[in-house]
């Protein structure tokens, strides 16, 4: 089996997993973890503050990110007002996010990568024929960069992650201590 479609055996699949799960936990009561959401809140802002860095090399790639985590960290605002807290006799206390907004994020996310791939399959095959003709010491650049576009949608995940998580830790200790006191 060629390289080639030995990467696709492997990305599909497991972006496959990916998406099953990002779409899982938009419905239904999802267990407030702690520990998970302060991790999560750490990784979504070394990915953000990585994006960026691909500013020093396009500015209109760092224009992407931060113009979507600024309209992500307000869809998060959002978010959180249309999220209820419950507590679950099995789970503990959970929270049940907005569907509509998680897949509406899914959808932009999916639908990006699709056309993107779409725009990059002809220059991929391009570029193996190129590749095929050209002596083998010799390297040959694909000809497509990243998209100021698709940044904007992956800052757009991460502004609203940031926020979201971050907002749901200071609910649930909100609601926690609501629970605590006793009714005066």
């Amino acid at each position: 089996m060629s390289p080639h479609l030995m990467s696709y055996v492997i990305i599909v699949p497991l972006m496959a997993l990916m998406v099953w799960r990002r779409i899982s936990r938009q419905f239904g009561r999802q267990p407030i973890r702690r520990g998970r959401m302060i991790a999560r809140i750490a990784i979504f802002a070394v990915i953000g503050c990585l994006l960026m860095l691909g500013g020093l090399h396009d500015i209109r790639l760092a224009e992407g990110v931060l113009g979507g985590a600024l309209i992500g960290a307000a869809l998060g605002f959002v978010g959180l007002r249309l999220t209820r807290f419950e507590t679950d006799p099995v789970k503990g206390d959970c929270y049940l996010p907005n569907p509509w907004i998680g897949a509406v994020l899914t959808a932009l996310l999916l639908g990006r990568l699709v056309w993107r791939f779409m725009v990059l399959a002809p220059q991929m095959q391009q570029a193996d024929a190129l590749a095929a003709g050209a002596p083998p010491a010799t390297s040959m650049q694909m000809g497509y960069q990243a998209s100021p576009l698709t940044m904007l949608v992956i800052g757009l995940l991460v502004g609203y992650y940031i926020v979201y998580f971050a907002g749901l830790l200071v609910h649930h200790r909100r609601y926690q201590q609501s629970r605590l006191t006793p009714a005066a």
